[in-house]
């Protein structure tokens, strides 16, 4: 598997569309953050009197609570802003993981269909991350990882793609910020 990873990285598309997921998946969380740090529902309705056994309803008990809804809110921003810096990307790929499953779970539970694709899709592109960043990551995991190789390409250390990113971080945290609003 190692093997077959490090030749994939070899390959500049390959880097590009690995720097592009990145993007996507912080900009998913920054972007789905901002509501909950400023305190806003996910939902523009309240879910109090849907059925207890829907998402509505979850969302919005996890909305009433405050703390916990302020909580998964810093932890998508911080996972978001990990992934998206390329430098933090290996740790923002593992802050990211038990969040998004957890999300993935839920809509499960809850049979949004809708959810259920893009959170699916989510989940397995953050799979994708991680396993892209196999040769840092086995060694939290295997007894006897073997020797650390840096598969890093010129490409990929490109600092043109931190700047990117914290500048795409930036703009998406102002344009929600002005687009959320007119929701408080």
């Amino acid at each position: 598997m190692e093997k077959i990873i490090f030749k994939l990285k070899l390959l500049w598309p390959f880097q590009v569309f690995t720097i592009f997921v990145r993007y996507l998946l912080g900009i998913a969380f920054v972007w789905a953050s901002i509501l909950k740090i400023e305190g806003i529902r996910f939902e523009p309705q309240s879910g109090e009197n849907m059925p207890i056994d829907s998402l509505s309803h979850l969302l919005e008990a996890m909305y009433r609570s405050g703390f916990y809804w302020y909580f998964i809110g810093w932890g998508q921003f911080i996972a978001g802003v990990l992934i998206m810096s390329q430098m933090f990307s290996t740790l923002g790929a593992v802050v990211y993981f038990p969040i998004m499953l957890s999300i993935f779970i839920l809509t499960t539970a809850f049979q949004g269909p809708v959810f259920l694709i893009m959170t699916s899709s989510m989940l397995l592109a953050n799979i994708y991350l991680l396993l892209w960043d196999w040769n840092r990551l086995k060694f939290l995991i295997l007894n006897k990882p073997g020797e650390y190789v840096d598969q890093s390409t010129q490409f990929s250390k490109n600092r043109s793609w931190t700047y990117l990113g914290i500048f795409l971080c930036v703009v998406i945290v102002i344009f929600r910020v002005i687009s959320t609003r007119h929701l408080v």
